[in-house]
C-alpha cells in the first residue's frame, strides 16, 4: 500500500513539473514580457534594468526554479490587464466556480444514477426508451446551444431566471457564498443545469451498461437462486459492484467540469475562474493564463490520484495483483 502510494505521488509531482514548465513557456516565451508591463515612453535603458530586476538575463533553468518557487508560494505576478496580483484575482473566482461546479456535479449523480438503474431494470419498457431517447440532448447538443436555449426559454420567454451574473453573494471570510440568498440560487440554475447534461447523461448510461452487465454475471444468478430478493440482489450485490468504474468516470469527470466549465461561464456571464481565463485570452493576460493552466492542471491531478487510492482501497483484486507481482519479484 505503502509503496502503491509514493509511486502514485512521484507520478503525480513528474505530471505537475510538465504542466509548470508548459506556464512557464507560456510565462516567458509567449511575447516580450517587459513590452506587456511598460508603457511605450519606456527608454532602452528603462527596458533593460526592469529586465535585469525580473531576473530575466539569468539562466532559463534558474528562471524556470524561481517560478517554481513562486507558483509553490502561490505567487503568479501581477495581472497585465487588472495591474492586480493573479493570485487575488485566483481567490476572487475560486468560491463561483467551486459551486458551480459541485450543485453540477451534484445534478448528475443524484439523477443519473437513479435513472441509470432504472433503465437497466426496466429496460424494456416504454419509460426507459423515453429517458434513453431524451439523454441524447445532453450528449448531441453542444454546451452553449443548451444554455442558449435556456436562456430564451426561462429568461426571454417567462422572465422566472436571471440570464447573467451571480446574484446577491454572502461574504463568510474570504468566501462568497449565493447558496444563502434567494437571487444566488435563482442565478446558478441554469448554469448548473447547462453544466451537468453532458455528466448526468454519461452517469446514466454508464451506471445502466455496467449494472446490465452486472445482473448477467454468475454471483448473481446465484444470489437469486439462494432465495434474496429482488431488492437485496439489485441494490446490495449488482449495485455496489456496479459503483467501481462509475467512481472512477466520476472522479475524472469532476476535473472536466472545471476545466470546461469555461463555455458555461461564458455564456451565463458567470463570474468565475473560467470567465476570467477567457478575458485573460482576449487582452493576451499571460500571468493569468499561466496561473489558471497551472491551478486546473493541479486540480486534475488531485482529483486523479483521489480516484486511484480510492479504487486501490475499495477493489480487492488490485491489492492481490500488486500482492502476488510484489511476491514474484521476490
Amino acid at each position: 500500500m505503502l509503496g502503491y502510494i509514493v509511486g502514485r505521488l512521484a507520478q503525480a509531482l513528474a505530471v505537475m513539473l510538465a504542466v509548470a514548465l508548459v506556464a512557464f513557456m507560456l510565462f516567458n516565451y509567449v511575447g516580450d514580457p517587459i513590452n506587456n508591463m511598460v508603457g511605450q515612453d519606456a527608454t532602452t535603458t528603462d527596458r533593460a534594468e526592469l529586465r535585469e530586476q525580473l531576473g530575466l538575463n539569468d539562466p532559463a533553468p534558474l528562471q524556470f526554479a524561481r517560478f517554481l518557487g513562486n507558483a509553490a508560494q502561490g505567487n503568479f505576478g501581477l495581472s497585465y490587464r487588472l495591474k492586480r496580483p493573479v493570485s487575488v484575482l485566483i481567490q476572487e473566482r475560486v468560491p463561483a466556480t467551486l459551486e458551480l461546479v459541485f450543485l453540477s456535479a451534484l445534478v448528475a449523480l443524484v439523477v443519473g444514477m437513479p435513472l441509470g438503474v432504472y433503465t437497466a431494470l426496466r429496460r424494456d419498457s416504454w419509460l426507459s426508451r423515453v429517458i434513453l431517447t431524451s439523454s441524447l440532448v445532453g450528449v448531441s447538443l453542444p454546451t452553449f446551444v443548451i444554455g442558449i436555449g435556456l436562456i430564451y426559454l426561462f429568461s426571454v420567454q417567462f422572465d422566472w431566471l436571471p440570464s447573467f451574473g451571480r446574484g446577491q453573494v454572502t461574504h463568510l471570510g474570504w468566501w462568497s457564498t449565493g447558496f444563502l440568498t434567494k437571487s444566488g440560487w435563482a442565478a446558478i440554475i441554469m448554469p448548473a443545469i447547462t453544466l451537468s447534461l453532458y455528466q448526468l447523461t454519461l452517469v446514466l448510461r454508464l451506471v445502466r451498461t455496467e449494472m446490465m452487465e452486472v445482473l448477467r454475471t454468475d454471483y448473481v444468478k446465484f444470489a437469486r437462486a439462494r432465495g434474496l430478493s429482488n431488492r437485496i440482489v439489485h441494490f446490495h450485490h449488482a449495485l455496489k459492484n456496479t459503483m467501481m468504474p462509475v467512481i472512477t468516470i466520476i472522479g475524472l469527470q469532476v476535473g472536466g467540469l472545471i476545466a470546461f466549465s469555461i463555455v458555461t461561464e461564458t455564456v451565463f456571464q458567470w463570474p468565475g475562474m473560467g470567465l476570467l481565463f477567457i478575458q485573460a485570452v482576449g487582452f493576451a493576460d499571460i500571468p493569468v493564463m499561466a496561473a489558471y493552466l497551472v491551478l486546473v492542471g493541479a486540480m486534475f491531478v488531485v482529483l486523479n490520484l483521489m480516484v486511484d487510492l480510492a479504487y486501490f482501497v475499495i477493489d480487492p483484486r488490485l491489492r492481490m495483483d500488486r500482492g502476488k507481482a510484489a511476491g514474484k519479484a521476490t
